[in-house]
């Protein structure tokens, strides 16, 4: 099943509203998503291990990218709840699959919100990046219809 971006949007609306939160980490605690850091030959994955959702970072991001990954991973927790996804930068980032163009867009509306857009309305692309720190595919997706 394809979701569009405007199911994706509403879909983390809704976890926004019940948690009260934009924290990847607070919404998959939450939601009972166990979530580990160790050493990784890559920068995060999700997995669904004997019926428990699991995600796994990797020990050497830094907190932003601990949190972008973070927010991607929840994307495949909560939309591809049985598939083991893996979060490799130079590969995840070039949005070439379905399933990670879906995460990403879940993450960039998890960590980018509409009131933070309307603030910087009058920013572009390159300043929002800047801004933020995410990769300017990252904010392009993010302002997609």
């Amino acid at each position: 099943m394809i979701l569009l971006k405007k199911d994706i949007k509403k879909l983390v609306s809704y976890y926004i509203k019940k948690f009260d939160t934009t924290n990847p980490f607070e919404i998959a605690d939450a939601l009972g998503i166990i979530v580990q850091t160790g050493k990784l030959g890559f920068e995060g994955c999700y997995m669904f291990l004997k019926n428990h959702r699991c995600i796994f970072l990797s020990e050497d991001l830094s907190d932003h990218d601990r949190t972008l990954v973070m927010a991607h991973e929840l994307g495949h927790a909560i939309m591809h709840r049985k598939v083991n996804c893996y979060f490799i930068r130079n590969q995840t980032l070039l949005l070439n699959s379905k399933r990670e163009i879906e995460a990403n867009t879940f993450a960039m509306n998890l960590l980018l919100t509409d009131d933070m857009l309307y603030e910087y309305k009058d920013y572009t692309i390159n300043q929002l990046s800047r801004l933020t720190g995410y990769e300017k595919k990252l904010i392009e997706l993010r302002l997609q219809k």
